[in-house]
C-alpha cells in the first residue's frame, strides 16, 4: 500500500500560481505511475495530469495543457503539480492517485491509491 496527503492547495486571484504537492509514505514511491485528478462542485471527477514512473513520460489534459506542469522527485517521495495562469475554471479539489500497473492512463478506476485531496480556489 501507499498513503498520499496532498498540500499547497489555497484561494488565489485569476492569473495566480500555485503548486500542489502529493507526498507518499508506504511502498516504493517509485514502482507507481502517478496521476492528479480534480473535481469542482456538482461535477464529476476529471483527469489532469499523469506522469510515469520515472518521471520521462507525460499526459494532460487539454484543458489545462500549457499551463499545468506534472512532476516528481523519486527521492523525496513526492509528486508536484505546478499550475500556471489559473482560471476560476481550475476550482476544485485536487486529488493524487497512484497506479499500481503499467503505463499512464486518464481513467480514475485505474488508480488504486488516492489522497484526501486539496481545495484549490480562483477567484476572478
Amino acid at each position: 500500500q501507499v498513503q498520499l496527503v496532498e498540500s499547497g492547495g489555497g484561494l488565489v486571484q485569476a492569473g495566480d500560481s500555485l503548486r500542489l504537492s502529493c507526498a507518499a509514505s508506504g511502498r516504493t514511491f517509485s514502482s507507481f505511475n502517478m496521476g492528479w485528478f480534480r473535481q469542482a462542485p456538482g461535477k464529476e471527477r476529471e483527469f489532469v495530469a499523469a506522469i510515469t514512473w520515472s518521471g520521462i513520460v507525460t499526459d494532460y489534459a487539454d484543458s489545462v495543457k500549457g499551463r499545468f506542469t506534472i512532476s516528481r522527485d523519486n527521492a523525496k517521495n513526492t509528486l508536484y503539480l505546478q499550475m500556471n495562469s489559473l482560471k476560476p475554471e481550475d476550482t476544485a479539489v485536487y486529488y493524487c492517485a497512484a497506479k499500481d500497473s503499467y503505463g499512464l492512463s486518464r481513467g480514475s478506476p485505474e488508480y488504486d491509491y488516492w489522497g484526501q485531496g486539496t481545495q484549490v480556489t480562483v477567484s476572478s
